[in-house]
Order: structure tokens, then C-alpha cells, then sequence
């Protein structure tokens, strides 16, 4: 993973790789959703507004956000919304779904699919023969439809309606539906991938569509090229936040790193980074000052695990929730800076929260922004789905 003295790589410099890597500089952004999903990897997918506002947030033309991310997952199919790294859904580019189901899917599937044979057993249901007649019978019907809700497929195969009593006597005891299992053990497999919405572009509740063919791949090779891209977009990171984001074991990040031939660099305090081969060169400061509101969960802000960088420690009190999950956030020349949210009339509010460095030049940068954002929302209002101390204040504030 490289040789002889390490280059050293410190927060200033990793700000500027960010800005440009993660199109959020001005002269970086990006002309469509592809080039965003490209250079980010994986766009964070579990809240469906996150996708597009964190698009928008990278397009020159935020009036295109809504149609053209629209377009691409549900016209052109050139990005597809499905599990990926942590068991969590995510949007990624079409051509690296064979890539993120070798190298993280196969593992969680068949953990996945061995808990659901087993929860039915438990409570008496029927055996993994009959689960896989469904199975059979589901696909078809699905390929049939080309997109379907779960009730639309139970009426192809009523046996999808099947309830079975999970962890019986236990205080979590509950009552699962054959459908709602099963088609998450087939997302997580591969084998389908969320469609279009019910509702709105903010909805929560998808139809279901066959997966996009793709070829097996051999889980090493993939677990390789997967880090190569994320180190590519994300470098330098150190082995602690490779783990974090991939979800593997620390011997299957080495085995990666030692693949693509990355090289060891410094950084400060002490760590040791990782970048892709030839990329520990110094990198061209962005042309000018950069702005951005980026939205709960968005993969800039939830890239490293080790994020003092750009991220003072006594900010992520207010801006993430008890689970890590971050909020709204506020940046300012690569620092995560405060947070924003929408009152319940619309209006976009936000809040300093660190002003080290901001000075007047950064607040009308960052109200240039909060008006870029509400040309992406276009009246729409956006909850996140997992809300921070600083964005319940704020969407509870009166005008």
C-alpha cells in the first residue's frame, strides 16, 4: 500500500478535495444527476428526499433537480434505488449494482434470508420449500407488471398475505407478513429494487421492480473496485472510516487496500489516510468561496466516521439524532457550519452555529444557497425522516 515517507494531507487540503470531488464548489457542479451519483458513489436513499436535494444541491441548475432525477431513476434507469453498504438503501449508478452486490449485498442476503426460514419455522409456518415457491411465483408476477406494490402482487399470489407471529412471547413480539419479509430479502439479494413512488418525489412507500440484469462477480475483485471509487470520491480515509462505510471486517478493507495499491499519507493528528494509487499529489484550491445546504443524510456529511475535519465535535449534539444520523447542515468553505430546515409555511430557515470564518461574505454566500434550495424544493415541503435537536427548533420557529 505504498512506500518510503508518506505525504502528509491536512484538513485544508481535504476541505478543497471535498469541495471539488463532491461538486459542491461552484465551478464543480455538476450538469446531472448521473455526474453527482458518479462522483459521490452512492447517494443515501433511506430518506427519499435526501436524493433529490442532495442532487440539487450539486446541480448548476436547480430548476432541473426534480424532472431530471426523475428521469433518471424511473425513465432511463440510469440510477437505481437499492440495499447496499450497512444493510442501508441507497441510489447508485445502474453500471455499479453488480459491483455493491458482490462486495456487500451477498454476505447480508443470505444472514437475511436464513433469519426469515428461521422466524417462520419458530412460529410454525410454512417451510422454506413453500417460501421459495412464492419466491417463483412473486418474480413472475412482478416481471408481468413491470412495477407493483405489495398488494397488487398478493393478488398475483395471495400466499404473499401469509402472517406469520414473530418472537412470540418476547416484549417485541409482533405479526410479520410473508410480502413485507420477503421482499426485502429479494432487495437485499438483488433480485428487485424500488420503483416509483405512491405518492410525491418525498414519499416513503415504493412500488417494486426486477433488478436490472447484472453479472456475478467475484466478491474480492468487487470488494476492490468498490474502494477504489469510494477512495477515489473520499480520499484520503483512514481504515476506521473504510469499515464504517463499507460495513466489512477489518481483514476485507486491508485485502482491498493492498489490491488497488493505495498509499498511505499522513494526516493530522497522527492518522494515517488512505488515497488511490498517484493520488497523494496536492489538488488546484477551488476558484472561489463555496456555500452549501446540504440535506439530512447527504453523503458528504455522512462520509467519514472520523469527521473532526469538518466537523467541530460540539456541533453534532444539535445536528445529528441518538443514532448518528445527521440533519440538515450548513456549509461554509468545506466546514459544517450550522443547520437549516423549512417552517411549516415552506420558508427555509437557517443557523450559524460555528462563525469562525464566516464573516459577511459567507452569510450571503449561504443565503444565496438557502435561495438555490428553494428553487430545488419548488414549494414542496420536506420532513426529514430522522430529526435533530437544531431542526425541530427551527421548523417549530413562527416567521
Amino acid at each position: 500500500m505504498g512506500g518510503g515517507a508518506q505525504r502528509h494531507i491536512g484538513a485544508a487540503e481535504r476541505r478543497v478535495r471535498l469541495a471539488l470531488r463532491h461538486r459542491l464548489a461552484g465551478a464543480a457542479r455538476a450538469a446531472a444527476p448521473e455526474e453527482v451519483a458518479a462522483s459521490l458513489v452512492a447517494l443515501h436513499g433511506s430518506d427519499p428526499a435526501t436524493v433529490y436535494l442532495a442532487v440539487g444541491a450539486r446541480l448548476a441548475d436547480p430548476v432541473k433537480t426534480l424532472p431530471e432525477t426523475e428521469r433518471a431513476l424511473y425513465e432511463d434507469r440510469t440510477l437505481v434505488r437499492m440495499h447496499g453498504m450497512r444493510h442501508t438503501v441507497f441510489v447508485f449508478p445502474t453500471d455499479l449494482t453488480a459491483v455493491v452486490h458482490a462486495s456487500t449485498g451477498l454476505t447480508v442476503a443470505a444472514r437475511e434470508r436464513a433469519s426469515l426460514v428461521k422466524d417462520m419455522a419458530k412460529a410454525g409456518a410454512p417451510d422454506a420449500a413453500w417460501l421459495a415457491e412464492v419466491e417463483e411465483s412473486t418474480l413472475a408476477a412482478l416481471a408481468r407488471r413491470g412495477q407493483a406494490t405489495a398488494t397488487e402482487l398478493a393478488a398475483d399470489e395471495p400466499r404473499l398475505r401469509e402472517q406469520f407471529v414473530y418472537a412470540a412471547g418476547k416484549s417485541y413480539e409482533g405479526v410479520h407478513t410473508v410480502s413485507t419479509r420477503l421482499l426485502r430479502v429479494l432487495g437485499v439479494e438483488g433480485k428487485v429494487v424500488r420503483g416509483r413512488p405512491l405518492g410525491s418525489w418525498t414519499s416513503s412507500q415504493f412500488r417494486w421492480a426486477v433488478a436490472p440484469a447484472h453479472p456475478e462477480l467475484d466478491a474480492a475483485g468487487a470488494q476492490a473496485g468498490l474502494l477504489r471509487r469510494w477512495l477515489a470520491a473520499c480520499g484520503p480515509a483512514t481504515e476506521a472510516d473504510l469499515k464504517w462505510w463499507t460495513g466489512w471486517r477489518v481483514t476485507e478493507v486491508r485485502r482491498a487496500l493492498a489490491a488497488i495499491g493505495a498509499e498511505a499519507v499522513s494526516l493530522d493528528e497522527g492518522d494515517t489516510g488512505y488515497v488511490t494509487a498517484g493520488d497523494a499529489e496536492p489538488v488546484a484550491e477551488p476558484v472561489e468561496p463555496w456555500a452549501a445546504l446540504l440535506p439530512a443524510l447527504d453523503p458528504t456529511a455522512m462520509g467519514w466516521q472520523q469527521r473532526d475535519w469538518y466537523l467541530a465535535p460540539e456541533l453534532r449534539r444539535s445536528l445529528f439524532d441518538y443514532s448518528g444520523n445527521v440533519g440538515p447542515t450548513v456549509w461554509w468553505n468545506g466546514r459544517v457550519v450550522g443547520g437549516w430546515a423549512q417552517r411549516p409555511d415552506g420558508e427555509v430557515v437557517w443557523r450559524i452555529l460555528d462563525a469562525e470564518g464566516v464573516g459577511r461574505e459567507g452569510e450571503t454566500a449561504i443565503a444565496a444557497q438557502a435561495e438555490h434550495l428553494r428553487t430545488v424544493l419548488n414549494g414542496s415541503r420536506v420532513t426529514p425522516r430522522f430529526r435533530t435537536p437544531l431542526e425541530r427548533e427551527l421548523s417549530a420557529q413562527s416567521a
